[in-house]
């Protein structure tokens, strides 16, 4: 994305820093639950409280989440990791650090492939992914003069999985955001539940001018939680920093934080480097060190990915690479469509009536696939009933619409409304001569060569039909009877 300045074009420069909340029962090191919704500090051990002399011991499974994760976008997963101390004091950090991954993480050098608009594909490096304990949470509107603090979520296991600054268009960033979260619900690491907080997106955004290799100075937007905010920050961010620059001021390094109500991005503090943090190896932690045959265990348990499937998609059932990218974006619509096309002669029609008619569908509705009202199986009846000429095309969406408000199987409405399909060539003869006796002149001028009038013929005999003529049937006999 350029944009268009006083003084000449702009390029807009992001990096990503997703914290994805590992899927696990208990958190990272201690036993206590890390399920969400609990009532506040009712999932707190004395380890998550930093009662003294209360000592670390790590979640295993939380490990092989992360090593999977690791695998799952291309990275190298490293033998040896260190947990260190990042020290900073808040009031919902009770041990004054927080324990993550600093010098050596768990996992490094990633990538991942973006789908973009046009078929089109880019690669986008992930310089990291490291574990780390989550801190609890500030309530700030139960009073008026006071604040509390919910440790429920201290101690949760989070990823935090660093872009490359690679990106260059809000769009980028949201196609970024939709392939990580689909990489991992695919591999059940992270639900991705930006709305409950278990996947949260810091963006470092800067500009420089077209042509330029030297970064701009970035400005960090911090916890914007859902897709669709982050690339209004993006752009919004973006915007602010080219005319600050060409208004003769300069862009300060500083975390901000996105306005959703006013749609800007606001200064909350000067930007904090490595340093600060004064990291070190905590003491009560020995380098992780993993065994081989335990990663090659995990690469071998590895579910199909989205890249994978997409390809599969294409190559197996000959669908556009937009319409596979389409499907395989959620785990549950590609295998939905895979239920649907089983079998087909046509993969392409149930693709297309997947994405077009029952996402339309549930779009309306509000719902997703798992919720959806017509089952992968019904679905697959009326395309049976379309395949096999019991119905068109056309009938077959009136009858998609029954399905979506009723949820009954496409052969019960279509019996119990008479939709059939006219074939008896009989029937479709007696309704175009009818139309043909009731149009005489317009059949003259379509014999004089205005050819165009043959839709207009097709049209009325298939509304002096109800619609249930075979479109196939009535084209053919209606060009040999216009033809005289």
């Amino acid at each position: 994305m350029i944009l268009e300045g006083k003084t000449g074009k702009w390029e807009i420069v992001i990096g990503l820093e997703v914290h994805a909340q590992v899927v696990s029962n208990a958190k990272l090191f201690s036993g206590s639950s890390a399920a969400f919704g609990a009532e506040p500090n009712t999932q707190v051990s004395f380890v998550d409280a930093a009662f003294p002399g209360m000592l670390p011991v790590i979640n295993g499974f939380c490990v092989e989440q992360a090593i999977k994760t690791g695998l799952g976008i291309e990275a190298t997963v490293n033998e040896v990791s260190i947990f260190d101390r990042k020290n900073y004091f808040y009031a919902d950090l009770p041990q004054g650090y927080q324990i993550s991954q600093y010098t050596r993480p768990i996992v490094s050098d990633g990538r991942l492939v973006l789908d973009l608009p046009g078929g089109k594909t880019k690669t986008v490096g992930i310089t990291r992914l490291h574990m780390e304990q989550d801190a609890g949470k500030s309530i700030h509107d139960q009073h008026p003069a006071k604040s509390y603090i919910d440790l429920n979520r201290s101690g949760v296991c989070l990823m935090e999985i660093v872009s490359e600054p690679e990106l260059r268009s809000p769009e980028e960033a949201g196609a970024y955001l939709k392939k990580l979260r689909a990489i991992l619900r695919y591999l059940g690491t992270c639900d991705g539940n930006m709305e409950e907080g278990s996947m949260r997106c810091d963006a470092n955004v800067s500009v420089r001018k077209v042509g330029d290799t030297a970064f701009g100075t970035r400005c960090e937007i911090k916890n914007v939680n859902s897709i669709r905010y982050v690339m209004q920050a993006i752009e919004y961010e973006a915007g602010r920093q080219v005319q600050l620059i060409e208004d003769g001021g300069k862009v300060d390094q500083e975390t901000r934080l996105w306005d959703v109500a006013k749609g800007i991005t606001r200064p909350m503090r000067s930007k904090e480097h490595a340093h600060d943090y004064r990291y070190f190896p905590d003491p009560d932690l020995l380098p992780l060190v993993l065994d081989p045959k335990d990663i090659a265990r995990i690469k071998a348990s590895m579910p199909e990915l989205p890249d994978a499937k997409k390809a599969r998609f294409v190559d197996q059932y000959k669908l556009t690479p937009y319409d596979a990218s389409v499907l395989v974006a959620e785990q549950e619509q590609a295998a939905f469509f895979e239920e649907v096309a089983k079998g087909r002669k046509d993969p392409k029609l149930a693709a297309n009536w997947v994405i077009v008619e029952l996402f339309g569908a549930l779009n309306k509705l509000g719902k997703d696939v798992t919720d959806s009202p017509v089952s992968a199986k019904n679905l697959a009846g009326l395309l049976d009933l379309i395949e096999n000429d019991t119905i068109s095309g056309r009938i077959a969406k009136d009858v998609f619409a029954i399905m979506v408000e009723t949820g009954k199987d496409a052969a019960g409405i279509v019996e119990e409304k008479g939709l059939k399909q006219v074939t008896d060539t009989g029937a479709i003869d007696a309704a175009i001569a009818k139309v043909m006796a009731e149009n005489e002149a317009k059949v003259a001028e379509y014999r004089a060569g205005k050819v165009t009038l043959f839709g207009w013929f097709v049209g009325q005999v298939m509304k002096a039909t109800g619609g249930k003529a075979n479109p196939a049937k009535v084209n053919e006999i209606l060009k040999a009877k216009l033809a005289g």
